[in-house]
């Protein structure tokens, strides 16, 4: 079928003259003084970005990251007026579940790579042919290689109702969502709508506690608020900037590479500091490696899209307050939900709060190790939880 929705095979391919541009604005970079502190309290530390610029310019190769991208099947088609680019990645057992799974800001479809083979070829990874998915990756409107939105609505609910499109579109009647991040907030979506076909979904960020206060009764609870409040106090800055003025940031974060760096470490705590010691020196953290991390760093660049995704948090902000001034409250997740809380994440989710938010919650794990991206610093301890949680729905 030809028009909007026909699915059309993708490939990357950059031009030479926009990597060597990249390296001339990094080299021409002008840096601030060193910090005055000894920790990342005002900010990205300027001993990372300068290893981070030196590695950036002479050895980091974009073109490993287009060819691990290109030996994927890769695709783009039209929903809702939006070119949507996505990876998909057919399991060789025949009885695989279809999965669709969401990046979350700053990441991309680069945060799940790494996962591709353990979730369709789980025999090979420790699990059985029964845990096999189908996999579908894509990017979010607006980030990556889909296209940006030319018009105001995109916001999770639309996007979870493209997904639900997508797999339709791909022939996919039954099927399971999972997401973290910005990418929980579109699974979370999905649930609510319940579009049909739709199994079960697993996050592993607890969005509905970012809505408002929670119980804090238990050591638990007292654990996890203590985190929220830390990371509204000290954390929460790019989120403030992205959800009343993304436009504004997004100035630097199109001219200036090392600025779309600095904008994109500095993310939570426990990442922050993981992905600093893999350009310091340290042990990089399973995935998040150097090379992994400027993977993504460098398609944000290369395809501009710094400013258009840092509007899906406005657009998450105003979305909220429309639902708020109409009275409107989100209908209930009726479908297995599985949650998986990893130690360093922004906090740590207790079972009671996920009970709220999820009454039909059906699968709750705490995982040993791993963080806000526990997709990209774990990826078969992440695959394993995908597996736990879905497999009852086989």
């Amino acid at each position: 079928m030809s028009g909007e929705t026909e699915i059309r095979p993708f490939r990357v391919d950059m031009p030479d003259d926009a990597i060597a541009d990249l390296r001339r604005r990094i080299a021409a970079t002008r840096l601030p003084s060193q910090e005055l502190v000894a920790d990342r309290s005002q900010g990205v530390q300027l001993a990372t970005i300068q290893e981070l610029a030196r590695y950036w310019t002479t050895e980091y190769d974009w073109r490993a990251c287009e060819a691990r991208l290109n030996a994927l099947p890769q695709f783009k088609t039209g929903i809702d007026g939006v070119d949507v680019h996505f990876i998909h990645v057919k399991s060789r057992h025949e009885n695989a579940l279809p999965l669709i799974m969401t990046h979350g800001w700053p990441g991309s479809v680069i945060e799940l790579l790494e996962t591709v083979g353990p979730l369709t070829d789980p025999t090979a990874h420790g699990g059985s042919a029964g845990d096999a998915f189908h996999l579908v990756v894509p990017s979010i409107p607006g980030y990556g290689f889909s296209a940006e939105p030319t018009e105001l609505g995109w916001y999770a609910g639309r996007v979870a109702q493209a997904w639900a499109e997508l797999m339709h579109r791909l022939g996919y009647t039954r099927y399971v969502a999972q997401g973290g991040d910005q990418g929980a907030s579109v699974t979370d979506a999905m649930g609510r709508q319940a579009p049909d076909g739709l199994l079960g979904i697993h996050t592993n960020l607890l969005v509905t506690a970012l809505a408002g206060p929670q119980p804090a009764e238990t050591e638990e609870e007292r654990a996890a608020a203590e985190q929220l409040a830390t990371f509204r106090q000290s954390g929460f800055g790019y989120f403030l900037e992205q959800a009343t003025r993304p436009q504004t940031i997004g100035y630097a974060l199109l001219d200036s590479p090392v600025a779309l760096a600095a904008w994109m470490l500095d993310h939570d705590t426990d990442a922050y500091y993981k992905i600093s010691r893999a350009f310091t020196g340290g042990q990089p953290s399973g995935g998040l490696t150097r090379d992994h991390v400027l993977d993504n760093i460098t398609m944000y660049w290369l395809t501009g899209t710094g400013a258009s995704a840092a509007r899906s948090y406005w657009e998450a902000g105003r979305a909220q307050a429309l639902a708020a001034a109409a009275g409107q409250s989100p209908p209930q997740v009726k479908i297995p939900v599985g949650f998986t809380v990893f130690p360093g994440e922004i906090f740590r989710a207790p079972r009671s709060w996920v009970e709220k938010g999820y009454p039909s919650l059906s699968y709750f794990h705490e995982a040993a190790r791993g963080g806000h991206f526990a997709a990209w610093e774990e990826p078969e301890l992440f695959s394993e939880e995908i597996r736990a949680a879905f497999r009852p729905l086989c």
